[in-house]
């Protein structure tokens, strides 16, 4: 089967919703109010890791065929331990329950009465119908183009729209002067800013559900598959920086509004500035939104890991038990789970990357098994180390990882894996049979 442009259109939409949530949408806004004049910039390295990272992890899984494929180039244990970690940190660990708390702090709470805004009662009674719709509409999977593609995407995409062009119409304020490493390295400190959203995590983990979806569609050969996976990462992406340009400039335009701590705060005040109170409406639906899609996409990918890594347990069991689960979480509070789950996300997320670029350049290396074991030993290595520093050692050994180029930005994981991609090629030249053998 050959799908139109309108369908893959559709299908980037869907990929668009299940990346963009509030993290998401408060990080550019943030970024934009620190960088300032530089603005353009500071988002020009932004863009390269937020979108570049993600949208190589789509086409990365794509040309492996599966996740799971991908992983295998490794070592078949490594095929089941590693993306148990990733989905369990992008997903009931901590994404989806902090998906809906945001949604009821946003989305919300503003229009509570003040009694009732910290009430234990309201976040529980809110997480119950939020995680209940969200279960009830993964239990379709194969829906969820018509869910995403033709509803909520096109209401999130028209909703900023429309914040954009008021701002136009009415403009917010002029840029400030950038502060702290913007400064001096606005492309190089947008890199990095991008680089820690970690999306990368969460275009491995939607692979599966593009797959499944496209072949719900009737796509069932594999190479037109991943075909399709590719141009909906490409779509994806660029949608992605076209609203990370949005965002980035209502930042930026924010700096006479007043004082903030976070991107949040600098959206309600932009909103407040353009729509008045009706903006704090308008600012909840779209967090809500996002955190929406964001959930659904979680819980899908999610429970179809875990139906094909235990198929004792069915996929709409799993939409149930991890719904649950993270509505329990969502409710105990997101202090302790971060606790957890964040150092986790350090531990894995260069492992992601390096898999990801071994992906890309597999053809170079020959699907060289060498290559991609001492490339993850080392990157592991490094990370675990780097993980024990920050995590239990108050950081202790950092003066000697500081030796590391890049240890300090966050990426010191980088040489490691230079080392690892040498080491490994070397010892597949010497495993290396000789083409002919001397009589």
């Amino acid at each position: 089967m050959n799908f139109s442009a309108k369908q893959i259109v559709f299908i980037s939409f869907m990929l668009f919703s299940m990346f963009f949530g509030a993290g998401n949408l408060i990080f550019p806004p943030f970024l934009g109010q620190a960088a300032g004049n530089h603005l353009w910039t500071a988002l020009a390295g932004f863009i390269v890791s937020a979108v570049g990272l993600p949208i190589l992890g789509v086409i990365a899984v794509a040309k492996a065929g599966s996740f799971n494929e991908l992983n295998l180039r490794v070592h078949p244990y490594f095929a089941l331990i590693f993306p148990f970690f990733i989905y369990i940190a992008i997903g009931p660990g901590l994404a989806i329950p902090r998906a809906g708390s945001l949604a009821f702090e946003m989305g919300l709470a503003p229009f509570l009465p003040e009694n009732l805004v910290g009430s234990p009662l309201s976040l529980f009674i809110y997480s119950i119908v939020f995680f209940g719709l969200v279960a009830w509409l993964c239990m379709y999977p194969s829906k969820l183009v018509d869910l995403f593609g033709k509803l909520l995407t096109p209401i999130l995409l028209a909703l900023i729209a429309i914040i954009f062009v008021k701002s136009l119409i009415d403009p917010i304020g002029s840029f400030a002067a950038p502060k702290d490493n913007y400064v001096s390295n606005p492309v190089f400190q947008g890199f990095l800013d991008g680089y820690l959203t970690m999306d990368a995590l969460a275009a491995l983990a939607f692979g599966i559900v593009i797959a499944n979806t496209l072949k719900s569609q009737g796509v069932l050969d594999t190479k037109k598959r991943s075909v399709y996976m590719m141009y909906a990462g490409l779509g994806a992406g660029l949608l992605l920086t076209v609203i990370y340009l949005i965002l980035g400039y209502l930042g930026a335009a924010s700096s006479s509004l007043g004082k903030t701590e976070n991107g949040a705060q600098i959206l309600s005040n932009v909103m407040t500035h353009l729509f008045g109170q009706s903006g704090t409406l308008l600012l909840g639906l779209v967090f809500t939104i996002a955190c929406f899609c964001v959930s659904i996409g979680l819980v899908t990918s999610c429970s179809q890991f875990f139906a094909n890594a235990i198929p004792k347990i069915t996929y709409k069991t799993w939409v149930i038990i991890l719904t649950v689960l993270s509505t329990a979480i969502a409710n105990l509070g997101l202090t302790q789970i971060l606790q957890v789950s964040v150092p986790i996300l350090g531990l894995i997320y260069p492992i992601a990357i390096v898999m990801i670029m071994l992906g890309l350049i597999d053809n170079l290396i020959k699907n060289s098994r060498q290559i991609y074991i001492t490339v993850v030993i080392f990157v592991a290595l490094f990370s675990i180390i780097d993980t024990i520093n920050k995590t239990f050692l108050a950081n202790e050994w950092s003066g000697a990882l500081e030796i590391l180029p890049f240890y300090t930005e966050g990426i010191g994981w980088i040489i490691p894996a230079l080392l690892g991609l040498i080491v490994g090629y070397l010892l597949g030249m010497f495993n290396e049979k000789p083409s002919t053998e001397l009589k």
